[in-house]
């Protein structure tokens, strides 16, 4: 697994969106002040991946991955592994209550040559590729199919965390193993043995099941086939035979078919001819059409008369005065006598009307001019109260006042003091309301009169005009009337019109009677003709049914002279026909004694050759379609005898191979189920490790140490101390931390190329440790890693804050932390 590019955003210090990309690097630094965040990319890295990280207590879990007030994280990793791209997503959300979970999950293949810096423009996820994982479950299995480690493991070889460098060196044996096992791809050959297994199993149950195939087809032997080819000879010789008698038969067949037939042909003409029969009603429904006929002739001439003496009354009505004139002129006189009399009572109401006007007005002068003296007087009245009011108010101020002293309204020098006498301001107030209660009442009294007088006005102006209005109604009327021979005479005109309409009413209902009896006697015509036509129907039918013998021409005129022409021609017809039957009959028991001889003889035949005879008879077609069957039927039955001895042939081979195909199997199972192959192939790789390692540990060491291993136990050889062998456990730190390099180094360099599946350590991250190096250790330990990285088929990273360290990497991130946010920056080549 090799990361190419990291995208965090929300992620524990990394609350803003930050990207780091590895495309184009071999062998990079991390590098920060302490707790600026470096590991936490490597933590980014396994979250991604995995949804764990070594640091985090499994008490709080993935809370962890969520920045301080922080709603959301969002981790995507792009890694390659094995030749393809990846790119692994998570999610984490905080919902409203405070819990946090895992909101999404997924791992896509993405297209061959995929950019990462395309991941920049806004791709939808179907851009991205292949789904592989949608959920967190699914995310496990396709992540470890992708990468080839589990999680413990990948920490172990690839993201070496804090507190975890050493894992590898102290792991138990079996631990170990398991480790390589997944590195090397040992496991296939233990699914090798499983599937051989299974194939030795089902090469025996198909060895068991050809020999029950063999079994049922043990009587598919030679003295079957014999007997079967002798079947299909006997078969195709009675069809020869049989083939012989069949055209006789077929001729034989038509000659009965054709005396039967011409035998029925007789007796249908027969039966046609004496069904011929005149109806007993002909005679009558010819004398009722003419007894019909001519009662709707006379109705038609009833109507004529009928119709011309209505018409003669409504000309004589078409020249009276018309009815709706007279009687508007009528109402006209009436009108005129009316509105006279109303015209002379609407006159006088006119003349009182203006009397009463004359009277109303001067009635309301006269209290106009009361009205006007009595405001005079309240007017004088008022005067008086306010001349009393200015009495009154000087007579108040008079007391303030001293000769030679100022005013103390106006402020001039008052030379004498006025005498003034006492105040008439009530009797002046008194006055003023006397005054004011004559006012209203005569301002009241002009208010009624004035209001009497409009009233009066109103009705003397409607009086005017309805006198108007009658007086122009006469006029009209006048003129309407003028030229009237008067009421008398109208009214005799009226009675005259009326008589008239009378005599029109009685010749209508006389012409309604001959038409109604017109439409009875046409009715009883149309019933005479229709079953006259019915009758000819009838006739006509009865022809049609001896058409095809030629009956003679009926007389369309005369159906009774029809009926009898037709019954006597197929009187004559019939005797003919009943003559020639008994020949016919003659014939048609010939035709069938020649059948049943023929019959008879194809029936020995059929016996002869142990064959039944077809339900269906013996005529020419079955018997033909019958020895087709028995030929057909022998050849299968031969057939399937030669079928079933070829597939018994088939068999037998199968049988041979089946039984290869289980001994080899059966003997690779054997050979794999003891794990000879699989242990010498560990230990052979842990030999290859072991021998790296050392030779890195004593680069590293000086020559001090080298690595050995007994039994799947790693120990240390100390050539400072006479070559004593002891446990890696008894190293110190720094001992430890150079243990622990060298085996991940030679992970990364030695066993990566025996791996046989996707599991392959293509890059390598350290965390831990450089701090505790001298000088010439971490030199040695800076070139080692330059070493491996210039061989640029490994990616190699390290988490360093020593400076001696970080300046010989040639790429390096910065990482470097605020008040709100972790960023990271790249800086070097």
């Amino acid at each position: 697994m090799r990361p190419l590019r990291l995208d965090m955003a929300g992620f524990t210090v990394f609350r803003e969106e930050t990207t780091i990309d590895f495309t184009d690097v071999d062998f990079f630094a991390l590098i920060g002040p302490t707790g600026s965040g470096k590991s936490t990319v490597l933590d980014a890295i396994c979250f991604a991946l995995y949804g764990q990280v070594p640091r985090w207590a499994s008490s709080r879990g993935i809370v962890n991955a969520l920045a301080p007030s922080a709603t959301e994280a969002r981790v995507r990793l792009v890694f390659e592994s094995a030749g393809a791209r990846y790119v692994a997503t998570r999610v984490v959300r905080r919902d409203g209550k405070g819990r946090v979970s895992t909101g999404g999950a997924g791992l896509q293949l993405m297209p061959r040559g995929f950019d990462p810096a395309k991941l920049d423009a806004g791709l939808t996820p179907e851009d991205l590729g292949e789904v592989l994982a949608g959920t967190p479950g699914e995310m496990d299995a396709a992540v470890l199919e992708a990468v080839g480690l589990p999680y413990e493991q990948f920490t172990s070889c690839v993201v070496l965390p804090q507190g975890q460098f050493a894992d590898f060196l102290h792991a138990k044996p079996a631990a170990r193993q398991e480790i390589l096992v997944n590195l090397l791809g040992l496991h296939v050959y233990e699914a090798i043995q499983k599937k051989a297994s299974a194939r030795a199993m089902q090469a025996d149950a198909q060895l068991v099941a050809v020999a029950q195939l063999l079994d049922d087809l043990a009587d598919a032997d030679d003295e079957s086939l014999a007997a079967a080819a002798a079947r299909v000879t006997a078969m195709r010789e009675l069809t020869a035979a049989v083939e012989a008698d069949v055209p006789a038969l077929r001729e034989a067949e038509q000659g009965v078919t054709d005396a039967g037939a011409a035998l029925k042909e007789l007796g249908g003409e027969i039966d046609a001819l004496a069904a011929i029969r005149p109806p007993a009603d002909h005679a009558a429904v010819a004398e009722a059409v003419a007894t019909a006929r001519a009662s709707a002739a006379e109705a038609a001439a009833a109507v004529a008369v009928a119709e011309e003496r209505e018409e003669k009354v409504r000309g004589q009505l078409a020249g009276a005065p018309d009815v709706a004139a007279l009687r508007l002129l009528l109402e006209a006189h009436a009108e005129h006598d009316k509105l006279t009399g109303q015209a002379r009572s609407l006159a006088e109401a006119v003349k009182t009307a203006k009397k009463e006007h004359g009277t109303a007005a001067k009635a309301l002068d006269k209290a106009s001019a009361e009205a006007a003296q009595a405001t005079d007087r309240l007017e004088e009245a008022r005067r008086a109260y306010q001349d009393a009011q200015a009495a009154d108010r000087a007579a108040a101020l008079r007391v303030h006042l001293v000769a030679g002293e100022p005013c103390p309204v106006c402020a001039q020098k008052v030379t004498t003091v006025p005498d003034l006498a006492e105040s008439t301001v009530a009797a002046a107030e008194a006055a003023g309301k006397v005054a004011r209660k004559e006012a209203d009442k005569a301002a009241q009294l002009v208010a009624e009169r004035d209001k009497a007088l409009r009233e009066l006005d109103r009705a003397l102006e409607r009086a005017r005009a309805q006198h108007d209005q009658l007086t122009a109604r006469l006029a009209e009327l006048a003129e309407r009337v003028a030229d009237s021979p008067g009421p008398a005479a109208l009214g005799r005109e009226l009675e005259a019109r009326a008589a008239l309409q009378e005599r029109l009413d009685d010749a209508a209902g006389a012409v309604r009677a001959a038409r109604e009896a017109q439409r009875r006697a046409q009715s009883g015509a149309d019933t005479a003709d229709e079953r006259l036509r019915a009758a000819w129907r009838r006739f006509d039918k009865a022809r049609d049914a001896v058409g095809r013998l030629g009956p003679p021409a009926a007389d369309r005129d005369d159906l009774v002279a029809a009926w009898t022409t037709l019954a006597e021609w197929a009187a004559a017809q019939a005797a003919d026909r009943t003559g020639r039957r008994t020949d016919a009959v003659a014939r048609l028991e010939g035709a069938r004694a020649a059948v049943t001889r023929i019959q008879e003889r194809l029936a020995a035949l059929f016996a002869s050759a142990e064959l039944p005879v077809p339900d269906a008879g013996l005529d020419g077609a079955g018997a033909s379609r019958a020895v087709a069957v028995a030929v057909t039927r022998a050849e299968g039955a031969h057939q399937r005898i030669v079928e079933r001895r070829e597939q018994a042939e088939r068999l037998r081979e199968q049988r041979l191979a089946h039984e290869r195909e289980g001994n080899v199997a059966k003997t690779l199972a054997g050979h794999l189920r003891a794990n000879n192959f699989e242990r010498w192939l560990l230990e052979e790789a842990l030999d290859l490790l072991v021998d790296g390692a050392s030779r890195i540990l004593r680069e590293l060491s000086a020559g001090q140490y080298e690595l050995v291993h007994d039994k799947g136990e790693f120990y240390v050889v100390d050539h400072h101390d006479a070559g004593l062998r002891r446990g890696v456990r008894t190293l110190s730190g720094g001992e430890t931390f150079q243990a622990s390099l060298a085996l991940a180094l030679a992970l990364s360099e030695q066993l990566a190329g025996l791996s046989t599946t996707s599991a392959s350590l293509e890059s390598i991250v350290l965390d831990e440790g450089f701090g505790t190096l001298d000088a010439a250790t971490l030199d040695t330990v800076a070139a080692t890693l330059e070493g491996l990285a210039a061989r640029g088929d490994r990616m190699v990273g390290v988490v360093t804050h020593v400076p001696s360290l970080a300046e010989r990497v040639p790429v390096r991130f910065e990482v470097r932390k605020d008040a709100r946010t972790a960023r990271v920056e790249r800086v070097g080549l």
